[in-house]
């Protein structure tokens, strides 16, 4: 029986880890404390989880009370790096939340710890265990079209997805590292895993057209918005199912001032809602990719060249627009005889992120020991490598320069 902790009581901590922990995972994991800089927050993890878990005021106390196994962290991603940093030296291995961090001095700093520590670190590339991704890693990994040459990938936020991080606190640079960071992170990891190749160089465009001060916010926030009942933005903390957002956010404001559900058009906001960049990579790949916060459906649209063929990934997603629920799912493969193959894949219809949540819980906390063939835990490199691409491209925004990965990272050095 393994002992956790867990620091950041929002909903992705309370959902994706202490309540499957209590309710799921209780014969082989044990949930003994929980810590947040919202005390409040913090104490609605006994009441949702339905048991009684230990609240703590301090981080170090925690780790000196219980002396967990591991530590999961599910903060805002800015503080990712300070309870990694201390949950190792405390001799705690981590399970971090994508991104490992914001920051290439952070990123380091975790680096450095894991590496006087020997601790392990996890991070949670969820999307390594979606069925559909999980496909296009096995046709590669298979040899169906060779060696990859080159990735053309465009991801797709709706305005529901999308404009939600605008909402919260990922709308500023300092919180988040910016979408390329706390969401691309996600993206990067899966083709750094296609590919199994360190990205070395990043050149990055960004703009925001969409959300922030490009027009002027009605209020501050929706709740109490004068046209929230015209507003296709607005968060809807008072709908008649949103009694989950309001407790755990509304309901605790008092403790911290954190509001959720802020304008989009806040002129706080400091970061760009579409970006494009291209890659290179240690092996000869490069890639071609954009996101855009802002569109009328959620989709991904991914091309792999290789040297044996072709391959083209897509999906369409309407659900979250209000439409009727629609889903589309796409994978063709080519060939250089001329032949195309079209593979069914069914849709996934469960909740967790289409069912890779439990994937990826039941190897972390169940089944850790298990052969990974297709290698979907993800290690510490892993997460610097996906991170890498978005802090190289933030930098690259602002120097307006093409910048190498060895400026930061000494073993991508030549």
């Amino acid at each position: 029986m393994k002992k956790y902790v867990m620091v950041g009581c929002g909903y992705r901590g309370i959902r994706a880890y202490a309540e499957p922990i209590v309710k799921k995972y209780g014969d082989c994991a044990e949930l003994c404390g929980v810590y947040d800089i919202n005390k409040k927050r913090a104490e609605l993890v006994s009441e949702i989880a339905e048991k009684e878990i230990p609240v703590y005021d301090d981080f170090d106390k925690m780790l000196d009370d219980v002396k967990p196994d591991t530590v999961i962290i599910t903060t805002k991603d800015s503080d990712h790096d300070y309870y990694a940093v201390k949950a190792m030296k405390k001799g705690c291995d981590i399970i971090v939340e994508k991104p490992l961090t914001t920051t290439f001095e952070k990123a380091l700093a975790i680096k450095k710890a894991q590496e006087e520590t020997g601790r392990d670190v996890t991070v949670t590339f969820n999307l390594r265990f979606h069925p559909f991704f999980k496909r296009v890693k096995e046709l590669v990994a298979a040899g169906t079209i060779g060696k990859i040459t080159s990735v053309h990938y465009e991801w797709l936020l709706d305005t529901a997805h999308g404009a939600d991080y605008f909402h919260r606190w990922h709308c500023i640079r300092e919180n988040s590292g910016s979408l390329l960071i706390h969401k691309s992170s996600h993206h990067f990891d899966f083709v750094n895993w296609l590919l199994e190749e360190d990205p070395v160089a990043v050149n990055a465009f960004g703009t925001r057209r969409f959300y922030g001060d490009v027009k002027e916010a009605p209020s501050e926030r929706c709740f109490d918005c004068p046209v929230k009942s015209k507003c296709k933005y607005n968060c809807g903390m008072d709908s008649d199912g949103a009694e989950f957002s309001r407790k755990l956010y509304l309901e605790c404001e008092g403790e911290d001032g954190y509001i959720r559900d802020r304008c989009v058009y806040s002129p706080r906001v400091d970061i760009e809602d579409s970006v494009c960049l291209n890659v290179m990579y240690s092996g000869g790949c490069i890639m071609s990719y954009t996101l855009t916060a802002h569109s009328p459906y959620e989709g991904v649209r991914l091309v792999l060249n290789g040297t044996e063929g072709r391959i083209e990934m897509r999906t369409r997603d309407f659900s979250q627009m209000g439409y009727d629920v629609k889903s589309e799912r796409e994978l063709k493969v080519f060939n250089y005889k001329g032949e195309e193959i079209t593979m069914n894949i069914p849709l996934v219809t469960t909740t967790d992120h289409g069912g890779s949540d439990i994937e990826l819980r039941d190897r972390m906390l169940r089944d850790r020991n298990l052969p990974d063939p297709l290698h979907q835990m993800a290690d510490i490199w892993a997460g610097l490598m996906s991170l890498g691409i978005g802090m190289a491209a933030n930098v690259s925004m602002a120097e307006k320069r093409q910048v190498s990965l060895s400026e930061f990272y000494d073993e991508l050095k030549d």
